[in-house]
């Protein structure tokens, strides 16, 4: 499979614990559910959801996103259950320098369980060795210190911070960038 061919059928991604697959409509309560807590949405670039048809829109666009090739974007449920705890994918995508960003959210039932550590294992090596791709790329809020831990533990390096670089929920907020390259990935 390449860059071309993981946008030709959604690809099913497992790991121990966790089945990686594409989001449905019928998801969107999972998602409302974690997305319209203050402390999942408080780092994140959206508003707290205040409805249920906030998290249908957000899933459309997902799936737009991914049958136009913009985008691509797994919903983590455990392997027992079919009920979307997180999602994690690549966005910001640019073929022509096989590069990406990495994004990810996770119901606070599942922090500090390791969960995201293993989603991000198999999603960048998803990235690398199907996809292909030479670098992924991370943004973060520089006082969202789970989020550098995660990317830490799976070889992501800091490269800067970028001063007020987004704006998001009426303010400006610097973001750190971290990477991880393939060859760092493959030695």
């Amino acid at each position: 499979m390449t860059w071309n061919e993981a946008f030709e059928t959604f690809p099913v991604l497992e790991t121990a614990r966790l089945r990686l697959r594409n989001l449905e409509v019928t998801d969107a309560p999972s998602i409302f559910r974690y997305f319209s807590m203050d402390k999942v949405m408080e780092y994140y670039d959206l508003e707290t959801f205040t409805s249920q048809q906030q998290a249908i829109d957000l899933i459309e666009g997902l799936l737009f996103r991914y049958e136009t090739g913009r985008q691509i974007r797994w919903g983590i449920t455990l392997k027992d259950d079919n009920v979307i705890i997180g999602s994690c994918g690549f966005h910001a995508l640019e073929e022509q320098h096989l590069k990406v960003e990495i994004g990810y959210d996770l119901h606070p039932d599942y922090w500090s369980k390791g969960i995201m550590t293993e989603v991000i294992q198999k999603v960048v090596d998803f990235g690398f060795r199907v996809m292909e791709l030479n670098r992924i790329e991370a943004f973060y809020d520089p006082m969202n210190i789970a989020s550098r831990k995660v990317l830490e533990k799976n070889g992501f390096q800091y490269e800067g911070t970028l001063r007020k670089r987004f704006l998001n929920k009426g303010k400006f907020v610097d973001a750190v960038l971290s990477s991880l390259l393939r060859e760092e990935y493959l030695e």
